[in-house]
């Protein structure tokens, strides 16, 4: 188990370089000046020279990848160029509420999701089974920045029992100012929910594939023909089924923490999606390139604990 782990984690490195570099190209080939909201209209070439300088866009493509990535293994992601403050900072505020809201909905979609998957699994074929997978259809096709607004239409607006944007009481503070009372946590039911709809679909479907699967397997049957009772057959069936449900989540969890860009501007929730709109609109690339690469990384290290707890549960694994 030891060295499927340092395996995992050294195939890491290779894969943390690929993101990084295309982090950097992809927002680099972009159409547009990033200097263009903070320079001048009148400015002369000399003085467009010195900014570019000052920012080092005047070096070429490798020796400013070269200092960029020098610098974020430092934890220096740069300065934002729309307000001057430090990268590293505004994306931990950003990522901090996110990964708050992608738990929150995390919560709500996982169990939900599992259940509603093991049920239709199990039942499969019946009218039970088409009934879920019809909810997790529509969970699914339905776009959640619309589910959001008609949320905040009918528990803000209408009912007037939650409120219909920030993350707290003083506004869009985030987690900086969290407190686990009813006051903050009554902002976030809203986002939560909208953002676990889509994971619950997901999750659901996927589990009542391979429920479904699982009992239609001739060991199943051997199992019974052994005489085990229906719970322990049951265990080996979600043993069976863990890994891959794991995987699932693994990456929605990656999803929900890079957010929904539209989510979070429908409450206004300071997270890491809401950061990204402002850097692709202020042109932005410091905050543009720390954003993406942080969320690009968790998403890697997600993938390698989801791996671990994988192998964990089914040993099988670590043989491949």
């Amino acid at each position: 188990m030891l060295i499927y782990f340092l395996r995992r984690l050294l195939y890491i490195v290779p894969v943390a370089i690929g993101v990084s570099i295309i982090c950097f190209l992809l927002v680099h080939i972009a159409p547009g000046d990033p200097l263009t909201s903070i320079m001048a209209v009148d400015a002369t070439q000399e003085e467009q020279a010195a900014m570019r300088a000052a920012y080092g866009l005047d070096k070429p493509l490798p020796a400013q990848y070269g200092i960029w990535i020098g610098k974020a293994l430092t934890g220096d992601l740069g300065e934002s160029i729309a307000t001057g403050r430090p990268v590293a900072g505004e994306v931990f505020n950003a990522v901090r509420n996110s990964l708050l809201l992608a738990v929150a909905a995390s919560l709500i979609a996982f169990p939900i999701g599992l259940l509603l998957g093991f049920l239709a699994g199990y039942f499969r074929d019946t009218a039970f089974d088409k009934m879920i997978t019809a909810v997790a259809i529509t969970g699914v096709s339905l776009p959640n920045y619309w589910l959001g607004i008609v949320l905040v239409i009918i528990f803000s607006v209408t009912l007037g029992w939650l409120p219909a944007m920030g993350a707290g009481p003083g506004g869009s503070g985030g987690s900086a100012d969290w407190a686990w009372d009813w006051t903050h946590i009554r902002h976030l039911v809203l986002p939560a929910i909208t953002l676990s709809v889509v994971p619950i679909g997901i999750v659901a479907r996927t589990v009542r594939a391979l429920v479904g699967d699982i009992f239609s397997m001739d060991f199943v049957q051997a199992l019974y023909a052994k005489g085990l009772n229906h719970g322990a057959v049951l265990r080996h069936v979600i043993r069976n089924a863990a890994p891959t449900a794991l995987s699932v989540m693994g990456i929605q969890l990656g999803y929900l923490l890079g957010g929904s860009i539209l989510i979070e501007t429908v409450f206004n929730w300071p997270g890491s999606g809401f950061l990204l709109s402002n850097a692709i609109f202020q042109r932005d690339l410091p905050l543009l390139q720390g954003t993406i690469l942080v969320l690009a990384l968790f998403f890697v290290f997600a993938n390698l604990i989801v791996d671990v707890a994988q192998a964990a549960i089914d040993p099988r694994i670590t043989r491949n």
